[in-house]
């Protein structure tokens, strides 16, 4: 006897009722069509705050040339944010939105250290974005990023949040901690461009791709930016702790690490110390091993630079360090406040 078959539409196509894999391949168009209606909702909600930047910039040889990135409005009232390598050296910026519209910008400040920028525009009534939170994002959630890569107005991609809380070494040489790994394809252009969940909210700003892997793509998460653009709101720079050294890592012997119970086996080597800055008032000398800094373990630079990142200048902060081949020094020191890398006029 011949099977009974019963047919359906789905998207006007016929599929037997009575077949299993007919069943799968319209649940499978199902998902498909929620996936893609997720997709196509946030890039609708979250396009009219997303623009194309175009900046005349001097390089490091002197001549003058173009670039162009992304970026995103966080206020109303014409505040963009973008990546600091977008406008870095920047003589102009003009910032291009979805309508056609383009307008000079002003640089606010900028922060290398993470690779964040505040720009401003003399319009309001902009669209802002909505802000997630970073903090609670989970490996494998859709991630979407828009961009306007080399001037394309309102490339989509999406993929995959890959990894959370991992370390990329920014161009001014400090640790950008937490950062947003995804798998979304990035184009050089999409820099400075939102990261956005599937809530159409921003939970990270696209700043780098790896050139000869695919599928590596990072972000600096929402919960930074927010803090960065805080601080360049309301002083034009990011404020930081320093010290006035010049540190690196370097491996220490089983028996200083023994003797002196240190949890790992290298420590922060001093290399030089700033004249008159805070690590020389505090008494720090050069081929010093810092070895814990507010009681706590300090094995290598990163752990050091971690230390001053959440350190509020001006205040004093312990520093144990080990001298004249092994003898323990208790000092203080009263980290200063980190000077911008050129003055932003506000």
């Amino acid at each position: 006897m011949k099977p009974e078959f019963k047919w359906l539409l789905s998207d006007g196509v016929a599929e037997p009722s009575g077949s299993d894999e007919g069943q799968e391949s319209v649940n499978e168009r199902e998902l498909l069509d929620a996936y893609s209606r997720a997709v196509v909702d946030v890039v609708e909600a979250v396009t009219p705050s997303v623009v194309s930047i175009r900046v005349t910039a001097e390089n490091r040889r002197g001549d003058t040339g173009e670039g162009a990135g992304s970026g995103f409005v966080v206020a109303p009232d014409g505040f963009v944010v973008t990546n600091d390598h977008v406008v870095e050296r920047a003589k102009s910026v003009a910032v291009v939105f979805t309508d056609g519209r383009e307008l000079e910008a002003r640089v606010v400040g900028t922060d290398p250290a993470t690779d964040l920028a505040l720009l401003r525009v003399p319009d309001g009534g902009l669209t802002p974005v909505a802000i997630g939170g970073s903090e609670t994002l989970r490996v494998g959630q859709m991630a979407i990023a828009i961009g306007n890569p080399l001037g394309f107005q309102s490339t989509v991609s999406a993929g995959v949040i890959s990894a959370l809380g991992r370390n990329l070494r920014s161009r001014s040489g400090r640790l950008i901690e937490n950062v947003i790994q995804t798998d979304v394809a990035l184009n050089p252009g999409n820099s400075g461009g939102p990261l956005v969940d599937s809530r159409a909210r921003v939970i990270g700003v696209n700043t780098a791709m790896i050139r000869l892997a695919q599928g590596l793509c990072f972000a600096i998460p929402s919960a930074t930016m927010t803090w960065v653009v805080g601080e360049l709101l309301t002083r034009g720079r990011v404020r930081r702790a320093v010290m006035g050294l010049v540190g690196e890592t370097r491996p220490v012997s089983r028996r200083v690490q023994r003797g002196f119970q240190l949890s790992r086996p290298s420590a922060v080597h001093v290399v030089s110390v700033a004249e008159d800055g805070p690590a020389h008032r505090g008494g720090l000398r050069a081929h010093d091993l810092i070895v814990a800094l507010d009681g706590h373990g300090v094995a290598t630079v990163d752990d050091l630079q971690r230390t001053l990142a959440r350190w509020t200048p001006g205040e004093s902060l312990a520093v144990t360090v080990l001298r004249n081949g092994g003898h323990r020094h208790d000092l203080v020191v009263v980290p200063s406040e980190d000077l911008p890398r050129t003055p932003i006029a506000n």
